[in-house]
């Protein structure tokens, strides 16, 4: 039998305990039927009417905790209910408020930035501090979703990144039990109270590999941390690989009549279509992250938008897989934002990410998070100019930098485009900073017939030759650039001859297309011909 893997750590806490492994995760932000009317926020009362209302729920529950506590514990609440009551907390997220936020973005983005400044203090005390203030912002967000933190099995092994004080005070560790955290700090108010109730703990593990109810020992003597055999310290970041012409061929399995190689992925546009993903025949070319949203509520849930993320790409095993950013607004409005100031209908895509950059901000942090589990590539939508990624890539290296400041696991993943707007395919050689160029057919088509949404089915056969002709100049202006398309055009085999001899060799279709364009590429020459004999 493997021996088991003991990993070092650092001793918060005297004592040992084992038991099954209990996988800490953020609270959810409010879903859409939860969310607070706060559209427009600036004029919407409910919207801070709400917060207020969340915020008097949490002291409400932090007193509760404190009847009967100990004057150490209770020492650590009313410093908490103090910071709910700070004014000055509330003015900030009031101004956020009046400048057009919603009520859940105004809340967290406050307290982030009370949490940053927190954990660049040079002091460890005051670092320390900084989990309490997540633990407020968690708490007041499950007030305003309705979903109070939970409670965790009764002789766990609280594993996590850090562990909110107000969490330890309300579980009951006469089960038994432990604590072992990536992070945390013997300064902390965890610590302390772990020493005074003789709860084992251990700090600065690292993230290592456990599932929920795997066996997990912590020993606070010797300060390590005992994991089944198999279990695993999360490897080290890789710095970001920019993809190469090269991982187009890297399948080796699909090939034209002639013999060219031609690499066939999927597109995935719902959570079912996930699971359904097979490493073995196919990465994913494109996922529409819209699908993991359905309001503004979720667009703040970074937490949400992580676990979907590392979902797919571990599904993906060691294919690639290119997950586009949210492309919202315009036509496809996302609920409690289509009612703020300033929502133009024709702002969209990467336009309203840059116009409202708290959403790209959360979303950038959760792919940035997401990258080291799996081959990551990152697609802006309906890019026009280049500044635009300049401007995306700086947000993504801001966001990179805050996440290496809370020595949270990252990754910079390749960031490239999808060609959907015709004057953006007529320029491809201007947009030097895109790792990678995918052509979106479907908007593409649409802007370059000046057809309406509901009437592009009926003139797209009719726009296709024009689009074809686009798309083999643009293929031209790639400079050697990693080039893919992913729209409808791309699952309809008799736009294959065309699309093929316009120089491309990466397809991504939807996964019931694929095995009629896989049987369709193979009677192909590279050059759009039909084989000898065919």
């Amino acid at each position: 039998m493997a021996e088991p893997f003991r990993l070092k750590a650092k001793s918060a806490s005297p004592g040992i305990a084992s038991g099954p492994a209990f996988l800490a995760e953020e609270p959810k932000a409010p879903s859409a039927a939860e969310q607070p009317d706060t559209a427009p926020a600036s004029r919407a009362v409910g919207g801070y009417g709400a917060l207020e209302k969340a915020i008097d729920i949490s002291i409400s529950e932090l007193e509760h905790l404190a009847d009967g506590a100990d004057a150490e514990s209770r020492d650590i609440i009313d410093f908490q209910i103090e910071v709910l009551r700070d004014p000055t907390i509330a003015e900030a997220t009031g101004a956020r408020l009046e400048a057009d936020e919603n009520v859940v973005f105004a809340w967290v983005a406050t307290l982030d930035a009370y949490i940053g400044e927190l954990e660049a203090a040079d002091e460890e005390q005051m670092r320390a501090r900084a989990v309490d203030i997540l633990d407020i912002k968690n708490r007041v967000l499950g007030a305003l979703a309705g979903t109070p933190i939970a409670d965790f099995p009764p002789g766990s092994v609280f594993v996590g990144k850090d562990m909110e004080p107000s969490r330890f005070l309300a579980h009951d560790w006469s089960k038994g039990g432990g604590i072992a955290l990536f992070a945390g700090s013997t300064a902390g108010h965890v610590a302390l109270l772990a020493r005074a109730k003789s709860v084992p703990m251990v700090i600065g593990t690292g993230r290592f590999s456990a599932a929920d109810g795997d066996p997990v020992g912590v020993d606070g003597d010797a300060g390590t941390v005992i994991l089944q055999a198999g279990g695993m310290l999360i490897p080290p970041l890789a710095p970001a690989q920019a993809p190469t012409a090269d991982t187009q061929n890297e399948s080796g399995e699909l090939r034209t009549a002639d013999g060219v190689p031609i690499l066939l992925s999927i597109n995935i546009n719902d959570p079912a279509e996930i699971d359904a993903l097979d490493p073995a025949t196919a990465g994913v070319g494109l996922m529409r992250s819209e699908f993991s949203i359905t309001s503004v509520a979720d667009a703040a849930n970074e937490q949400r938008q992580l676990a979907i993320y590392r979902r797919v790409l571990e599904q993906a095993g060691d294919r690639p897989v290119t997950i586009r950013m949210l492309d919202i607004g315009g036509d496809k409005p996302l609920a409690g934002l289509e009612d703020l100031p300033g929502q133009a209908p024709g702002l969209r895509g990467i336009r309203l990410l840059l116009a409202r950059p708290e959403i790209a901000r959360v979303q950038a942090r959760a792919l940035l998070r997401a990258a080291v589990f799996g081959r990551l590539s990152v697609m802006l939508p309906m890019v026009t100019f280049p500044d635009e990624i300049d401007r995306m890539r700086e947000l993504f290296r801001e966001e990179a930098e805050k996440l290496g400041r809370r020595a949270l696991l990252h990754r910079m993943p390749p960031i490239g485009m999808m060609v959907e707007v015709p004057s953006a395919a007529l320029m491809l050689d201007t947009f030097g900073s895109a790792a990678f160029f995918s052509f979106g057919t479907n908007d593409l088509t649409q802007y370059l017939a000046a057809s309406a949404r509901d009437d592009i089915d009926a003139d797209a056969g009719k726009a296709a030759p024009a689009v074809l002709r686009l798309i083999a100049q643009a293929v031209k202006l790639t400079a050697g650039k990693p080039t893919s398309i992913c729209g409808d055009m791309a699952g309809n085999p008799s736009y294959l001859p065309g699309l093929l001899a316009a120089g491309l060799r990466h397809f991504s279709v939807a996964p019931a297309r694929r095995p009629a364009i896989r049987s369709a590429i193979i009677d192909l020459n590279a050059d759009g011909t039909r084989a000898a004999g065919e």
